[in-house]
C-alpha cells in the first residue's frame, strides 16, 4: 500500500499513486482511441478534446457517487464535498458521467458544427475499448491507495493491509450497513490501544504512539489485519480482459463491414459500445460480492436515487443490473439501425 509514491524535490508536494494511475489510464485510453479511430475521424483533435472533457467529468461523477454513498461524512460541513484531494472517489459514477459527456460532446459537433459528419456510433465503439483499458491501471491505483478493499479470505493470494488503513479500520469495527453486528477483529480498546471514538466508529492511535510490543502485535502479532481479497486487482484484470474481448468483437465487426456483410448479427456500429455495458455490468456485479467497503442499500434514500431491483445488494450492484439491461437494449437498437456513411473516410 503506497498512497503517496514520492515527494517532489524541494517542495512539500507528494505524488499520489491513485492520481498518477488515473493519468496513466487516461493517456493509455486516449492513445488507443486515437489509433483505432484514425480510419474514420475527420479531425483527430476531436478525440483529445473529448477525452479531456471526459476526464474532468469522470472525476466529478466519481466524487458525486462517493458523496451520495457516504453523505453522513459531509453533514455540517458540505464544503468538504469539493475537497477531493482528501480522497473519496467511486469509479462507476465517473465512468457513467464520462460516457454521457463524450456522447454529448460528439452530438454537439455532429448536429451544431455542420462541418463535421461524425460517425458517432463508431466513436463510441473505440471509446468502449479505451475505457476498459483505462480500468487496468486505474484499479491498480485503488490497490496502492488502499481503497475498494475486499472481504477477509484464507486464499493464498489474500492481501494484508497495514495498521490504520481503511481495510484495517473496517475490520476492527462493526458495520451494520454490511450486516456485520460484530467486528472481524476484537482489539482491547481501553487498556491496549486507547481508541478514540469518531462518528460512532473506533479509530486507533497513530503508530508512533504505540509501544514496541504494541507495534509488533498490530504488524506481526495477533492484532494485525486479516488477509482480504485483492478486489482492486480482480477488477484491474477484469478490465484488461474486457478490453481484449471488446477489441476482438470490434475487429470482427470491421472485417464484416469490409466484406459487405455488416448487416450480419452483432456487426453493426455501436454494438461494441453496447457490449461494454454488459461485460462491465456483469463483472462488477459479481466482484461486489467479494468487496467489503460498499454498504448494502436498504434505506428509502437509495430508492430516490435508483429503483432498487436487487434488494440487499449494493447500489453498485443495482447500477450494474441497469447497465446490463441498457447494453442489451442498445444491442437490439443498433442492430436495426443502418451503418452510417462516412464522407471522405480512409478505407478500412
Amino acid at each position: 500500500m503506497f498512497p503517496e509514491l514520492f515527494e517532489i524535490p524541494f517542495t512539500h508536494v507528494t505524488v499520489k499513486s491513485y492520481g498518477l494511475m488515473m493519468v496513466v489510464g487516461f493517456l493509455a485510453a486516449v492513445t488507443v482511441i486515437r489509433r483505432l479511430s484514425r480510419t474514420f475521424t475527420p479531425d483527430p483533435q476531436l478525440i483529445t478534446n473529448a477525452a479531456l472533457y471526459s476526464l474532468i467529468g469522470g472525476v466529478v461523477g466519481a466524487r458525486i457517487q462517493y458523496v451520495v454513498h457516504y453523505r453522513d461524512q459531509f453533514r455540517g460541513d458540505w464544503l468538504n464535498v469539493f475537497a477531493i484531494w482528501h480522497g473519496g472517489l467511486e469509479l462507476l459514477g465517473g465512468v457513467i458521467l464520462a460516457i454521457a459527456i463524450i456522447f454529448g460532446y460528439l452530438c454537439y459537433h455532429k448536429f451544431i458544427a455542420r462541418r463535421y459528419n461524425l460517425p458517432i456510433r463508431r466513436y463510441l465503439d473505440v471509446l468502449a475499448i479505451g475505457l476498459m483499458l483505462a480500468l487496468l491501471p486505474g484499479r491498480i491505483g485503488c490497490f496502492l491507495n488502499g481503497c475498494c478493499w475486499g472481504r477477509p479470505t484464507l486464499l493464498p493470494w489474500g492481501v494484508r493491509f497495514p495498521y490504520n488503513s481503511l481495510a484495517y479500520n473496517s475490520q476492527i469495527n462493526a458495520d451494520p450497513q454490511r450486516n456485520r453486528p460484530e467486528p472481524y477483529s476484537k482489539l482491547p480498546r481501553d487498556e491496549y490501544l486507547s481508541f478514540t471514538v469518531e462518528d460512532g466508529k473506533w479509530y486507533p492511535k497513530p503508530m508512533a504512539e504505540l509501544t514496541d510490543r504494541q507495534k509488533y502485535e498490530v504488524t506481526e502479532g495477533k492484532y494485525r489485519a486479516l488477509p482480504v481479497h485483492p478486489t482492486q486487482l480482480y477488477e484491474s484484470l477484469a478490465g484488461g480482459i474486457c478490453c481484449l474481448l471488446l477489441y476482438a468483437f470490434w475487429r470482427r465487426a470491421q472485417k464484416r463491414r469490409k466484406s459487405g456483410t455488416s448487416a450480419s448479427f452483432f456487426a453493426r456500429p455501436g454494438q461494441t459500445f453496447a457490449l461494454m455495458f454488459i461485460l462491465y455490468g456483469v463483472t462488477r456485479f459479481f466482484i461486489e460480492y467479494l468487496r467489503d467497503d460498499n454498504p448494502f442499500e436498504y434505506g428509502p434514500w437509495a430508492t430516490r436515487i435508483v429503483y432498487v431491483i436487487y434488494k440487499g445488494g449494493t447500489i453498485s450492484q443495482n447500477l450494474s443490473i441497469y447497465l446490463v439491461i441498457l447494453g442489451a437494449a442498445l444491442m437490439v437498437i443498433f442492430q436495426k439501425i443502418k451503418a452510417d456513411e462516412i464522407a471522405g473516410a480512409a478505407p478500412e
